[in-house]
């Protein structure tokens, strides 16, 4: 598997979040610190994730990405579409119940072109918070997601 990636473009409030290869927790400090800089920017509007070239996605990214459709449903009404063409992706946001909280499409007419990659990070304390945030998010989207992730977030949150 390729190493993950997360590459970002905005354009007139449109912000593209583009997975590529295995994207994994290392990427989460500064996915939420984008999250942050995207819900201030004056002209905010839409969100689109293109997952067409991801081949894994871990549950943290997966609940960043939760936190970005609920909170912006609070702030324009409306649901980020995601882009998803590989079935075991597919299976997974079925599974976490994100078909609730996005618009999922197989293809688009026009290619998605994103600007710039956002970093990795090595700092465990700031990653362990944001793990701890993004599935808190996923446990707010059913009780299958609240039974599968409770544990885990108390066991971070005990510092075992």
């Amino acid at each position: 598997m390729r190493p993950g990636q997360i590459l970002v473009a905005e354009h007139n409030g449109v912000f593209v979040i583009k997975m590529v290869g295995d994207v994994r927790l290392t990427l989460c400090i500064s996915f939420d610190k984008f999250i942050d800089d995207m819900f201030a920017h004056p002209k905010f509007k839409a969100v689109l994730f293109d997952l067409s070239s991801a081949e894994a996605i871990d549950s943290t990214t997966l609940g960043l990405m939760a936190k970005i459709s609920l909170l912006g449903e609070d702030k324009i009404d409306s649901y980020p579409v995601i882009l998803s063409t590989c079935s075991s992706i597919n299976r997974i946001l079925d599974t976490m119940g994100f078909a609730d909280i996005f618009t999922i499409v197989k293809d688009l007419k026009t290619p998605v072109q994103p600007t710039a990659a956002l970093d990795s990070a090595d700092d465990e304390d700031a990653m362990k918070d944001k793990v701890i945030e993004a599935h808190r998010y996923l446990m707010q989207l059913n009780d299958d997601n609240q039974q599968t992730f409770t544990d885990l977030v108390n066991m971070l949150e005990n510092g075992q």
